[in-house]
């Protein structure tokens, strides 16, 4: 093989992992909600997710992306959360759900968060199915 076709062909190869690569991430990045509701059987403890469900320990979750932090119907929550300022997004549950209490100093999840990237968009697509 000349040298040309030699750079010809690893950049090829380079340019075709590359585009693997980029795919892969994309595809972690969107999760997947069917693994999702597995990864959430650890949130049930505290939290439900079926429209109209109760409030537990901690509020329903049931269309939780789109929905003001903070106001879930019935629940008590804390000043902090009350106080977030913010709509939950897919950004905004990746950050929260990974570790609660640096995300929102002063509420009250206990929960240490899910610190595998993975689960955690799993769970964030499992959510947003729950969302509409």
């Amino acid at each position: 093989m000349s040298a040309k076709r030699s750079v010809l062909f690893a950049s090829a190869l380079l340019m075709s992992g590359g585009i693997l690569i980029v795919q892969g991430t994309a595809q972690a990045a969107d999760g997947d909600a069917a693994a999702g509701k597995a990864v959430f059987n650890t949130c049930k403890a505290c939290h439900t997710i079926e429209a109209g469900g109760p409030n537990r320990v901690g509020p329903n979750l049931h269309g939780i992306v789109g929905r003001p932090a903070g106001s879930a119907a019935g629940f008590s929550y804390s000043p902090a959360m009350k106080d977030a300022g913010y709509v939950w997004d897919e950004q905004k549950l990746d950050t929260y759900l990974k570790d609660p209490k640096a995300a929102l100093p002063g509420n009250n999840m206990a929960f240490a968060g899910v610190k595998d990237d993975a689960k955690r968009a799993d769970l964030i697509a499992y959510l947003k199915s729950e969302s509409q």
